[in-house]
Formats: structure tokens, sequence, C-alpha cells
């Protein structure tokens, strides 16, 4: 009997800790013999998962006292920096120093707080919190215009950690006491959308695609002089000074570092059955990849049309999301499709929604290598990450006439803001987009 117990707590309890490079295969033939548990089965696993990461709220606790001596340690006051181009912001300086200095203590207070009720198992709705306020740390330097750089780097690196050390490490909390177990092929499906080669190369798409918008964002809120631009000379500069740039109330390029952090932190949340487990997760991170990185290309496609000018890194920036979009679309609709199945089979969506719902297949994965083979076979493991995309001939070379379409204004020297570059540019660009 106990080492039934044992059993079954490897394969629940340990959810959540290093899951890329855990045997997915075996874990998910482990939980199956969860799916007929009792209520005290689970809350036994519950706690046991909860001391193999009792950690992680210490630390979160740690972090807390961090952030309340923050202010203390770096003196918001000293160093600070205007933002670039005379950008006025809806904040004076002294209020933008008071902001970021309460806001932080005030933060590192609950985090003591919320941190230290969660030492116990089975507090919910303190780890969500904690969530939150991992979440409020990260926007705070860019609604309050962090006066210096010290402030928008300690908030956005810590609220990253405790968004991660909350939700992303020892998983979603409480979920051991609801998970439904089976397979993890959607119904009709020839791979697992949610496979870790699958959310591989989104994760780390996100993460240049973060790199790239944090440096645009230091130098909108003032912290560099100078934004580089390889190709364009000053293009990047009279972009990030725009009008357009200007008519949003905090940084755009700094708002894009958030939500590029969001995309990469949500890439790790959940496991390889997520598009099933969790619809709610699965929703949010496609309206993150999707619809908002739609707007994000568009705008950047916009801009020798309202600027006149382009900006390098912001291109850069399109051209990372648009292989985001495609790769993470297959999740949303095996996601929306398992949806739609429970409801047939009268279950409610609501509940689906954020619980999750009983498989109707109990395939496994079979296809998909493991991602700890990269370094072994990184074709193999590369190739998996695209599974769902095809590149017809038809789009390819439409691809090519749209890109030749963009840059032909620059071999023909025709000049960014005539109407015929105008054209070329805004129709290449929809060329590429569409496809």
């Amino acid at each position: 009997m106990m080492a039934d117990q044992q059993h079954k707590m490897e394969g629940m309890g340990s959810r959540g800790v290093t899951r890329p490079m855990m045997d997915t295969e075996g874990n998910e033939h482990m939980d199956m013999s969860a799916m007929k548990m009792s209520t005290d089965d689970r809350m036994t696993m519950l706690k046991e998962h909860h001391k193999q990461t009792l950690w992680v709220y210490w630390v979160i606790v740690l972090l807390g006292l961090w952030m309340i001596t923050s202010p203390l340690t770096f003196d918001y006051g000293k160093n600070v920096v205007s933002p670039a181009g005379g950008r006025p912001v809806w904040l004076s300086l002294s209020d933008r120093i008071a902001a970021m200095y309460w806001s932080d203590i005030i933060s590192g207070f609950l985090l003591v707080v919320f941190g230290w009720r969660s030492l116990k198992p089975n507090r919910p709705y303190s780890v969500w919190i904690i969530c939150f306020i991992g979440i409020w740390i990260s926007m705070a330097p860019l609604l309050f215009w962090a006066p210096t750089a010290v402030a928008y780097y300690n908030g956005t690196m810590v609220g990253a950690l405790i968004i991660a050390l909350s939700i992303l490490i020892p998983g979603m909390p409480n979920m051991i006491t609801f998970m439904k177990m089976g397979g993890n092929v959607p119904t009709g499906w020839s791979y697992n959308p949610s496979s870790w080669p699958q959310r591989a190369i989104m994760i780390g798409l996100a993460f240049i695609g973060w790199l790239a918008s944090r440096y645009l964002g230091a130098f909108q809120l003032g912290y560099v002089d100078i934004a580089w631009d390889p190709f364009f000379g000053d293009g990047t500069l009279n972009v990030l000074n725009s009008d357009m740039s200007h008519s949003w109330p905090i940084s755009d390029a700094a708002l894009g570092t958030l939500a590029y952090t969001l995309e990469f932190l949500m890439g790790f949340m959940g496991g390889a059955s997520r598009w099933r487990t969790m619809p709610w997760m699965v929703t949010f991170f496609g309206f993150l990849v999707i619809p908002l990185g739609l707007v994000s290309i568009f705008l950047v496609i916009s801009q020798p049309l309202t600027v006149g000018a382009w900006c390098a890194l912001c291109l850069f920036s399109a051209i990372i999301m648009l292989p985001m979009i495609p790769l993470q679309i297959d999740e949303v609709i095996a996601m929306w499709q398992h949806m739609v199945q429970r409801k047939q089979k009268g279950d409610s969506l609501w509940k689906v929604f954020w619980k999750g719902g009983d498989a109707l297949s109990t395939e496994n994965d079979q296809r998909s290598p493991e991602l700890a083979t990269f370094v072994d076979s990184p074709w193999k493991v590369s190739k998996s990450s695209l599974w769902g995309m095809t590149a017809p001939w038809q789009l390819t070379i439409s691809v090519f006439i749209g890109f030749w379409l963009m840059i032909s204004p620059f071999v023909f020297k025709m000049g960014i803001e005539t109407s015929g570059a105008n054209l070329n540019h805004l129709g290449g660009a929809l060329a590429i987009v569409l496809r």
C-alpha cells in the first residue's frame, strides 16, 4: 500500500518541478492511476508536493524583504532621468519618485504577508495574490515612468521572479485537488500541440523579443541616450520619438517588454496536457500572442506611412511575432475543440474553462521527442516543434514577393515618403503577414 501511494505521488506530487525535462510518457502513465483517487488521497499528495516546493515560499518572503529595502538601498531620487524626446508624462518627477518608492515598499510588505501564509498548504488564494503582486511589480515601472534605471530593472526582474515562483515552479495552486487525468493527444490529432518541443520555440522567440523590447523601452524611459539602428540611421530615433509613439500614456516599447515577459513565463506554465487541463491559461496565452501580436505587427508596418521612417529593432520584433502566431493557433484550436466536446457531454463550460475537463482519450504522445534529447538530436526536436505549420510553395513565393515589395523603394531609391513607396511598404507587409 505504501509503495502504491509513493508511486502515485511521483506522478502528481512532483508536478511543477523541472517539468520540461521530465519523462512525460512515464508520468502521464503514472497519473492515470490517480483518476479514481479519493479526496483524502489528493490532499495527501497536495501536502507532499507542498513540502517539496516549500523553499519557493521562503524565497518569496525574502524577495518581499528585498522589495521593502530597495527604495532605501538604491535611492530612487538620485540620478533621475527624463523620458526621451522631451516626452510629457502624467506624473511630475517628485510624484514618480514617490509612486515607485511606496509601490515597492507596499508590494514587498504584501509579499512577506502572503508568502508567510503560503508556507502552509492549501492556501491557493494567497498564492494567486502573490502572482498578481508580481504582475503589479512588473507593471509599476511602466505606469509610473520609473525615474531611475535601477528602479525599472529591479521591478521588472523581481516581478518576473515572483510570477515564476508562485505559479510556474510549484505549478497552478491546488491543481492536484481537481486535475483530470488522461491522454495528452487531442481527439483526431496526430501530435500534441502542448508538447515541450512545440512550446520551446515559443519560449525562445519570446525571450529574444523581450531583449529587443527592453532595449527600446530603456531608450524611451530615458535610461540610454541612443537607440542603435544598423540599417536606417536615425529611423529608430524618429519612430520612438514620433507623435504616434507619444500618443501612448506609457512607453509602448516597455509595454511590449511586459507582454513578452508574460509570454515567456506562460510558455513554461502547465504540463503536456495543458490544452485540456488549463483552458483559461491557453486562452490568455493565445490572446497575448495572436490578437496582440497582430496589432503589434500592423503598428510596425504602418511606421513608414505615419512616421516616414523605419525602426530596425521594431521590425525585428515584428518578425519574431510572425511565427509565434501560427505556432500558438493549434493549441488554441485543440483547447476549444476539447471545450466543445465536454459541453456536448453535458459539462459546465465555466468549470471546464477554469479547471479543465475529463479526457476523451487515453492516447499519449508517442511521436514528439523528449526536449532533453535536443543536444543529441537537434534536427529531430526542432522539426517536431514546427508540427502544425505548413509552407505551400504558393504562399512561400508570396512571402518573397512581399519582401521584395518592401525593400524595392530602397533598391530604386524612391524615398520612404513617396506614395509609391508607401504602397509598396504596406502591400508587401500585408502579403507577408496574411500569407
